[in-house]
C-alpha cells in the first residue's frame, strides 16, 4: 500500500514506525528462556496489621497493574492479631490471584526465654532519649526479629520456594516485562535487591561484633570467596554499614532455610542485640548474604523502578522509556543512586573487580 501524498501524514505514520521498532527492541533488558506458562513456586509475603489495608490496596495495584495482572502470583499476609474481615474483604477484592492469611505464632512475636525483659525496656527508653529512630518501639523489635529468621518458618510459607516481600505505602515506578522468580531461578540466584543503602550505625552498635564472633565459632559455614567485602572493606574488622533495603527483595527461600542462615540467625538471636539494641532484618540480611553468597548469586534488579517512603531507585535510559517509568532518575532527593546514602549501590558493582585476596573472608 503505497504512502498517502501528503508530506504531514507520511512524516506522522513514519515516526510512529519508528517509535514502535524502537519499543520492539528495547522493551526487555533481562535474558533468560522463558518456557510458555511456567512460572515458579512463588508468593508475595506481606506482614500487615489490619488496619494497614488502604495502604496495601494501593501497593497492590501498583504491583498489579505492572507485573502480577499477568502471573497472579499468590499472596501470603501475615499478622501477630487475627486478621479482620475488612482487612480479608479489602485485599482480596485487588488480585485475581489466591490469597493466603495467617496468624504469627505467639512464639515468633514474643521474648524468647534467654531476654531480660527489664533490660530490654531499660535500652529502648535510653535509645528513645537518644532520638534513635524507632528507639523506644517494642513492637518494632518483635517485626524485625521476626522478619530476620521467622517469616520463613510459618506454615503457609512452606509451600513456597520464592518470595516476594510487599510493604504497605510502596510504588512501583515501571512495568516488569518478564518474571524476575523465573530470572533467579534460571541464573540460580539466591537473593535479589533494588536499594541499597547505609545502616544507622547507632540501631546496631555490636552487631558486628557479634558477627565476628560468629565466623570465629563457624569458619566451616563460611566459603572462601564471598561478597564480604561490601559490607566491609577491611577484610572483617569492621563494618561499613551497608545494607539491601529489605522492604524489597526476592529470595529463594533455600537460602533462608540453609543451614548456613539457620545457625546464623540463631546465633545473632541469643545474642540479645534484636531486643537490646534495635538490630534490623535488612542488616542481617545483608550481612548474610555477603558471608555466605557469591557475587553471582546476588543480584541487583537495576531495571525496577521502586519507591518506599524517603528513597526510591528509579531506572534510566532506553530501560526508563521502554518499561513506561514515572520517576525522575535525577531526582537527587529521592533517587538513591544519586544521593551520597546511595554509594553501597555503586560499591556492589566495584565487587567483581576487587581481588580475591580482599574479598575473602577473614576468621577472627
Amino acid at each position: 500500500m503505497p504512502l498517502p501524498r501528503s508530506p504531514l501524514v507520511r512524516y506522522v505514520l513514519l515516526a510512529v514506525g519508528f517509535v514502535g521498532l524502537y519499543a520492539l527492541l528495547h522493551t526487555s533488558y533481562i535474558s533468560y528462556s522463558p518456557i510458555s506458562g511456567e512460572r515458579a513456586n512463588a508468593c508475595f509475603t506481606v506482614l500487615a496489621r489490619n488496619q494497614d489495608w488502604r495502604d496495601l490496596r494501593d501497593s497492590m495495584k501498583q504491583i498489579e497493574d505492572r507485573f502480577n495482572h499477568r502471573y497472579n502470583y499468590p499472596y501470603v499476609f501475615l499478622n501477630d492479631q487475627p486478621f479482620s474481615s475488612e482487612f480479608i474483604n479489602m485485599t482480596q477484592s485487588m488480585t485475581n490471584a489466591k490469597v493466603y492469611y495467617g496468624q504469627i505464632p505467639t512464639e515468633h512475636w514474643s521474648y524468647p526465654g534467654w531476654i531480660d525483659k527489664q533490660k530490654a525496656a531499660d535500652r529502648r527508653k535510653e535509645m528513645k532519649d537518644k532520638g534513635v529512630m524507632y528507639g523506644g518501639s517494642e513492637s518494632y523489635r518483635h517485626m524485625c526479629r521476626f522478619e530476620s529468621g521467622l517469616f520463613f518458618k510459618h506454615p503457609l510459607m512452606q509451600q513456597f520456594d520464592y518470595y516476594w516481600r510487599l510493604e504497605p505505602g510502596i510504588k512501583y515506578l515501571c512495568d516488569i516485562n518478564y518474571d524476575p522468580f523465573m530470572y533467579m531461578k534460571q541464573h540460580k540466584i539466591r537473593y535479589g535487591w533494588t536499594i541499597a543503602i547505609y545502616e544507622l550505625m547507632d540501631t546496631v552498635p555490636t552487631l558486628w561484633d557479634s558477627v565476628k564472633k560468629f565466623m570465629a565459632a563457624h569458619p566451616e559455614l563460611i566459603p572462601e570467596h564471598n561478597s564480604l567485602w561490601w559490607v566491609s572493606r577491611d577484610n572483617g574488622t569492621s563494618y561499613n554499614g551497608c545494607h539491601f533495603w529489605s522492604n524489597f527483595e526476592i529470595a529463594d527461600l533455600s537460602f533462608y532455610r540453609s543451614e548456613q542462615y539457620s545457625k546464623f540467625f540463631d546465633f545473632l538471636d541469643h545474642e540479645g542485640g534484636f531486643f537490646y539494641e534495635r538490630w534490623g532484618d535488612a542488616p542481617v540480611h545483608s550481612i548474610a548474604a555477603a558471608l555466605f553468597l557469591q557475587k553471582e548469586q546476588v543480584h541487583w534488579f537495576r531495571d525496577i523502578g521502586y519507591y518506599h517512603p524517603g528513597w526510591q531507585h528509579c531506572p534510566s535510559g532506553d530501560t526508563w522509556l521502554a518499561n513506561r517509568c514515572t520517576c525522575d532518575p535525577n531526582d537527587k532527593s529521592k533517587t538513591i543512586t544519586n544521593a551520597d546514602w546511595g554509594k553501597c549501590s555503586h560499591q556492589w558493582e566495584l565487587l567483581p573487580n576487587t581481588p580475591p585476596s580482599q574479598r575473602k573472608a577473614a576468621v577472627y
